[in-house]
């Protein structure tokens, strides 16, 4: 009976593979995050990302610079590396207490109805009424420029996608016979809502991540290019691709590699979230 059991456990998640292998969007988008994630977190730098060598400025794409130099003299291929981490790493921390706020005001929302629904769908409303990015740079600016900015940025507004979404989603659910049979059954509110209603939305919520994490990183990316983000002498693909914009006729690959590191990132987190919505065949 043991082993029946196991057997009959392991079905879902070896049809969830199958699902995924034949998925090419996740097949290229997990690949081309995992060699990010492996640029970002193994891959060592040729020079030091910081130390200048102002008699090479500007120098083309050799041997001795695979990337070129900038205006400093500093190894752009050495800065794009440590750049990665550092823009990958504020991305996904940055999207941490986003996901975890609106996923949890979604549920309970959606769940509780009324009053507490209509209070968080007038808040959503407000919010969504200004532009995301406008919002973005106004609370960086109250807020501080930096690492520490966008944090607390994204932890004020980041939570508005994530609670609109699963806040329908569970609305929807709710409507569903099962759910009224769990309630009619003596369940607590919270054995509703988290054993029940959590598992159903989960999904949703990580997809909509993948989307979420990409738009942290074009922000922060935004932010350097404006100067409230990353602060030098720490490398950051914005801050490198503002650098590099006088000399984008002459010099193309101070602003242009940067650039190309930012487009493969957002082309493999979108790929990663339209392939995980295919494979739960949320679309």
């Amino acid at each position: 009976m043991t082993e029946v059991t196991s057997v009959a456990a392991r079905r879902p998640s070896a049809r969830w593979l199958r699902r995924a292998r034949r998925t090419p969007t996740l097949v290229a988008g997990a690949a081309i995050m995992l060699a990010v994630v492996a640029v970002a977190v193994f891959s060592p730098t040729p020079y030091d990302p910081s130390a200048q060598d102002l008699g090479n400025g500007l120098a083309a794409p050799s041997l001795a610079h695979w990337f070129g130099t900038d205006q400093l003299g500093r190894d752009i291929l050495s800065r794009v590396i440590a750049a990665t981490g550092t823009d990958l790493r504020i991305a996904v921390l940055a999207a941490v207490t986003p996901f975890l706020v609106g996923v949890s005001i979604g549920l309970v929302s959606g769940y509780a109805g009324g009053r507490i629904d209509w209070l968080v769908g007038r808040v959503v409303d407000t919010f969504v009424a200004f532009p995301f990015y406008v919002l973005v740079i106004v609370v960086v600016f109250a807020a501080g420029t930096g690492e520490r900015g966008i944090f607390v940025a994204y932890a004020l507004v980041g939570w508005i996608g994530y609670a609109r979404v699963i806040r329908a989603k569970t609305r929807s659910l709710c409507r569903e016979g099962w759910v009224e049979a769990a309630r009619g059954g003596g369940l607590s509110h919270v054995r509703v809502v988290g054993h029940h209603l959590l598992p159903n939305v989960l999904a949703q919520a990580v997809v909509l991540a993948m989307t979420e994490i990409l738009l942290i990183m074009v922000a922060v990316v935004t932010l350097g290019y404006l100067g409230l983000g990353v602060q030098p002498p720490t490398p950051d693909w914005g801050t490198m691709i503002s650098d590099g914009q006088l000399f984008l006729t002459t010099k193309w690959w101070v602003a242009t590699l940067p650039g190309l590191a930012v487009v493969t990132t957002g082309v493999g987190l979108s790929l990663l979230g339209d392939g995980l919505a295919d494979v739960w065949r949320l679309r």
